[in-house]
């Protein structure tokens, strides 16, 4: 059938890619989740995670 999976990527022609960026450089590492602060803990909701 000549079928494809490929999907085209769509963008808004109002797009500002400077815009963007700045974005991405400014805000986002204030808003942006920090990295390596999570604690893995225990499964159980009884016992204490073990070492």
């Amino acid at each position: 059938m000549g079928w494809s999976p490929q999907v085209p990527v769509h963008r808004a022609a109002e797009r500002d890619e400077e815009a963007i960026a700045g974005w991405r450089k400014e805000t986002w590492p204030r808003v942006g989740r920090p990295r390596g602060t999570r604690v893995r803990g225990s499964p159980s909701r009884t016992s204490p995670a073990s070492r």
